[in-house]
């Protein structure tokens, strides 16, 4: 009687990790997500822990938490892992504004976003080709 389960949004070789109300512009977030997109997961890791975008530690805690749910929830080898999948969304926007002058209003908006992470498990093999 109670609820059918839910198929699984991954593949039996895959785990993802999503963070939501990241306070930074999608087009800034996607362009740290760009820099991970087909890497192995070791060397990504590495490129956040390096690169000078502030959005870039937000990024790398949501890559760590893809990696451990694959390794703990799904039973992943994590030397082969590489990042399959970085996409960027759209969250809400804070409005906020200034007065202008002659009575105007200045509007300025805060964007949040949100950076999905999905990891893969590839062989040796398939990883150098």
């Amino acid at each position: 009687m109670g609820q059918s389960k839910n198929p699984r949004r991954v593949a039996d070789n895959e785990a993802m990790a999503v963070s939501r109300m990241l306070r930074t512009s999608p087009q800034k977030l996607n362009l740290v997500a760009q820099m991970i997109r087909n890497k192995p997961v070791d060397k990504a890791l590495t490129d956040l822990t390096f690169s000078k975008k502030r959005i870039a530690e937000d990024v790398k805690k949501t890559l760590q938490s893809a990696i451990a749910n694959a390794e703990n929830n799904h039973g992943l080898d994590v030397d082969e892992l590489i990042v399959a999948e970085a996409w960027v969304g759209k969250n809400l926007v804070m409005k906020r504004g200034r007065p202008r002058a002659r009575g105007r209003f200045g509007k300025i908006l805060k964007p949040f976003s949100q950076v999905t992470i999905k990891v893969r498990q590839v062989g040796a093999e398939e990883e150098q080709a």
